[in-house]
């Protein structure tokens, strides 16, 4: 660290030992202008006119005072301008003690409003000059009379400069202070958003087919023995059921690992285009399903389409883990004007609606597909028993939930 950098760092760290050097300075420069006369013989002649000793005195007060200009700026400049006054009035020769002045006026523009740098300064020129036009010894029109206002006008103006940059410097920091939170609380956001997305799609991958695969097992183990042809297609519907999680599993996975690829598909195939295919594992599972559509003419978009297809499959598949034997379940898909309404009923007895609403993450996931595309998602209890899944799906999404794969 050079000498500069050095003398700089403490001066920030110590500024009264900084205010302390500049009042030591400007004593030393008032002592040497009072024993100056500009109009000598040959210009300035040094020397020729030595100061009084109030004029003296006064200098010392003044440049005292400044050590203290930063803890109570109107103060000092109150007592220098007091003390410039009363030189303006008895001084002959004049020191130059309003040099003090102009320096309080400049700590006060540069820490306060531009309103009070204003009066004040205003108020302060007009004091030392009347005072010295006035009362002087010096005739009104002296140039040392005309300096005053010169001298003042500048210490506002120079004050209040600094303060209007030091002003837009702290802005234009507090700007990028906030952009900087801001991206950080967007990335976090999108992330949260992220980690979300992957956790619901997985869990309607998976839960789905682990489902249908336990429920085959279960009959697997059960027929094994006494029906040996049962029990192989049983086994045949779980190597479908895994191939199918694995290759959507596979294609899921996929998106992710190909997010930066512009030609990688934004949608797992998954859709309404499914829906029979669908409605067939689970007749295979043991659970009949009913299926009446009345969309086939209409243009879903990619997220629509998914989402209507995911709660179908989740709906269908708490039907078949909590319905009970013997449980029936009825899909319907319609256009209903600007929406798509998708139902999804079971005349099961097998478990409450407490029951099935209650725990697990599969009506939280269709509540949270069915919001982020801005439609309502409706369940509960049916009257005389079962249970009923209704969603309405606007046709037109919002944009951001059209550009966010699900």
């Amino acid at each position: 660290m050079s000498t500069l950098r050095r003398a700089r760092y403490q001066f920030k760290a110590h500024p009264l030992t900084l205010d302390a050097v500049i009042a030591a300075a400007v004593l030393l420069c008032m002592i040497s202008s009072a024993f100056a006369a500009p109009d000598g013989d040959h210009g300035v002649a040094w020397g020729a006119r030595p100061p009084n000793t109030l004029s003296l005195l006064l200098m010392v007060l003044a440049a005292a005072a400044l050590v203290l200009r930063r803890r109570s700026a109107l103060a000092v400049l109150a007592f220098t301008g007091t003390l410039a006054l009363v030189e303006c009035v008895t001084g002959d020769p004049r020191a130059p003690v309003a040099m003090t002045t102009v320096i309080a006026l400049y700590t006060v523009a540069s820490t306060t409003d531009r309103a009070t740098t204003w009066r004040v300064g205003l108020l302060t020129m007009t004091v030392l000059t009347a005072a010295a036009m006035l009362a002087g010894p010096l005739p009104w029109y002296a140039q040392e009379n005309i300096a005053l206002v010169a001298w003042t006008g500048i210490g506002a103006t120079a004050g209040d400069a600094v303060r209007s940059h030091r002003a837009y410097v702290q802005a234009i920091r507090e700007r990028a202070e906030r952009a900087e939170r801001t991206r950080e609380e967007e990335a976090r956001r999108r992330v949260a958003e992220e980690r979300l997305r992957i956790a619901r799609e997985l869990h309607d991958v998976v839960a789905h087919h682990i489902a249908l695969v336990n429920v085959q097992a279960g009959v697997v183990a059960h027929v094994m023995d006494r029906r040996p042809d049962q029990a192989k297609e049983a086994l045949a519907h779980v190597r479908e059921a895994s191939r199918s999680a694995l290759d959507e599993l596979r294609a899921t996975v996929g998106l992710l690992r190909q997010s930066d690829d512009p030609a990688a598909p934004t949608e797992p195939a998954s859709g309404l285009g499914r829906l029979d295919e669908l409605a067939g594992t689970f007749r295979n599972a043991g659970l009949p399903v009913q299926v009446a559509r009345a969309e086939k003419d209409t243009e879903l978009p990619a997220a629509v389409d998914l989402a209507a297809y995911r709660i179908v499959q989740e709906a269908l598949t708490n039907a078949q883990k909590h319905a009970g034997t013997g449980a029936k379940a009825e899909v319907s898909v319609v256009r209903v004007g600007p929406n798509i309404e998708v139902s999804v009923l079971d005349d099961g007895a097998g478990a409450t609606g407490a029951t099935r609403t209650g725990g697990g993450h599969g009506l939280l996931g269709m509540r949270e597909r069915v919001t982020a595309l801005g439609g309502t998602l409706t369940t509960g209890p049916r009257y005389g028993g079962g249970f009923r899944v209704h969603a309405i799906l606007p046709v037109q999404t919002r944009a951001g939930a059209e550009r966010e794969p699900e």
